[in-house]
């Protein structure tokens, strides 16, 4: 298959390592809005050893039009955040052009039955318009909860709750605007940041809490949300910048998946910018800077916790942030073959089965 990726950024770079290293895939094209990357090429932007032949590109017209050849899939790696109409606008030019998107940028997309009806229907028609298939995940909201929990869940006698829960300190996150702006880390605690905004976390991650719910074959009644904040104690200095005293320093943000009046899924979120701020509120094991779990009260009660750390870039080594987002890239990446074979359309993780990826192991 022939992959195109669509931004280098913290997406983006480990998902053209991902495709270069799928002997099942070729990396056809890398997209960039910019124009100092243009020209480039994919392995100087994704800490690839040895050059790929694929320079990087801004016309993604030309790209998606099949000048050097098809396009198979997309993995659309640009930010969603701060341009969801842009980004949804360049997912529709994809799916028009007959080739099928893997994203993880716009969450409304990841639970067809919960995504508004104007995008729903606009995706749908695109889809239809060039045969093609689109796909929304990442890790949380994502694989954890869709694919990792019902995995776990299969192998439990029976069960009581299931909590999905990511624990992270974002004081190494290569993205200031996010963690400033719309998670509003060194932000007032008179204002909540838009991360928190009511109905904000029900639509970036209800979907997967449906998802779940489908895969457990219960309706859920409602969907309660539940915010804690906490200030920092003292002025913080990083590389991304000032965290004053007194400014938000850590957010705990719980969905409840309500049946029969009683919270039995819940996605939990607890996320710092200072390990030393909210003591009380679950860290990652060992303390490490962050971690995803799958929480099951059952018989027999079960733990997993997944940590991930970056191997690519001696800059970010060793950092669970960065390794995350790799998690994130990879499964997307390795997932396009059997995404090919999926009916045309919105697709979500329950409609793909589990994905061996022969080939990946290093010589």
């Amino acid at each position: 298959m022939r992959i195109a990726v669509w931004g280098t950024g913290n997406v983006g770079r480990p998902a053209i390592r991902a495709v270069v290293a799928d002997p099942a895939l070729e990396l056809a094209a890398v997209i960039v809005s910019d124009p100092r990357k243009e020209g480039v090429d994919a392995a100087e932007l994704s800490d690839l050893d040895d050059p790929t032949g694929v320079v990087a590109t801004r016309d993604w017209a030309g790209v998606l039009a099949g000048g050097s050849g098809r396009i198979d899939a997309v993995v659309y790696a640009a930010t969603g955040d701060t341009r969801p109409d842009a980004a949804v606008d360049d997912i529709v030019a994809c799916l028009e052009a007959g080739a099928d998107v893997a994203s993880t940028s716009v969450y409304p997309l990841i639970h067809p039955g919960t995504t508004p009806d104007e995008l729903r229907d606009r995706i749908e028609a695109a889809c239809e318009a060039g045969g093609s298939r689109c796909w929304v995940s990442g890790i949380d909201p994502g694989f954890l909860t869709d694919l990792i929990a019902p995995v776990i869940i299969g192998t439990c006698v029976s069960v009581d709750r299931v909590t999905v829960r990511e624990t992270f300190n974002y004081a190494t996150y290569h993205a200031p605007h996010a963690v400033k702006e719309l998670v509003g880390f060194g932000g007032s605690m008179d204002e909540l940041p838009p991360m928190l905004w009511p109905t904000v976390p029900t639509m970036v991650w209800g979907g997967v809490l449906r998802l779940l719910a489908e895969a457990l074959d219960v309706e859920v009644d409602d969907v309660v949300e539940e915010i804690e904040r906490r200030p920092l104690e003292h002025d913080l200095e990083l590389p991304i910048g000032h965290f004053a005293a007194g400014t938000l320093g850590a957010f705990r943000l719980r969905l409840l998946g309500m049946v029969g009046g009683e919270p039995r899924i819940v996605v939990d979120h607890v996320t710092r910018i200072d390990d030393g701020c909210a003591p009380d509120w679950p860290y990652a094991p060992e303390r490490s800077m962050g971690c995803h779990q799958v929480l099951i009260e059952g018989d027999p009660d079960v733990t997993l916790s997944i940590e991930a750390r970056d191997t690519a870039d001696p800059a970010t080594l060793g950092d669970h942030n960065v390794g995350g987002i790799a998690l994130s890239a990879g499964r997307l990446v390795h997932a396009l073959p059997v995404l090919r074979q999926a009916p045309v359309g919105i697709v979500t993780a329950l409609d793909l089965p589990l994905v061996p990826v022969p080939g990946l192991l290093r010589p």
